[in-house]
């Protein structure tokens, strides 16, 4: 019995520690149609990880990068947070811009699918108008009220209040267009 104990104690410690430790291969080269690749949709990245900063990777450090998002004829910048599921993002961008059509839900964000799966580093926040959250690893979320919740931090629009936020991205559904920043 104890036996049988330590083996699955062994199994499930091993399942957390390879769940946010790897990252799914990102499809690159240029997007012609500004869509992704459904190719790596199959893998699940469901770990949870409330470290920020990935010790093991050797890329350089996100902390300054920034992206364009696109949206209703205005061009906001967010900045992005340092964690293995915006450097994913980024390397997924390199490949050329991607275009999300976002719905409204619940009254307090935007969101859209992104053609694929990122790595996830959830940890428990409450939101402000312009978070950038990736959502089970799949979904593009941009916040323009507050919520609580277990989620994967990825940026903060800059220098946007919140009721700019609602007028610049409108009502109902909206197309988003994410890019590099030059």
């Amino acid at each position: 019995m104890k036996k049988a104990r330590l083996l699955f104690l062994i199994c499930i410690y091993s399942m957390f520690a390879m769940a946010c430790s790897t990252e799914p291969e990102i499809p690159s080269g240029s997007n012609t149609n500004n869509e992704v690749s459904n190719e790596n949709s199959n893998q699940e990245q469901n770990g949870e990880n409330t470290n920020d900063d990935n010790s093991n990777n050797t890329e350089e450090s996100m902390s300054n990068s920034t992206i364009k998002i696109e949206v209703n004829g205005t061009t906001l910048t967010a900045t992005l947070k340092d964690n293995v599921s915006t450097r994913a993002l980024v390397n997924l961008l390199k490949g050329g811009p991607l275009t999300i059509n976002m719905n409204d839900y619940a009254g307090m964000e935007k969101v859209g699918p992104i053609g694929t799966t990122l790595p996830q580093c959830n940890e428990r926040l409450t939101t402000q108008p312009g978070d950038l959250i990736l959502y089970l690893g799949q979904y593009f979320v941009i916040y323009y009220a507050p919520n609580t919740y277990s989620l994967t931090p990825l940026g903060k629009i800059d220098n946007t209040s919140g009721d700019e936020l609602i007028r610049i991205l409108g009502n109902g559904d909206v197309t988003v267009t994410i890019s590099l920043s030059e």
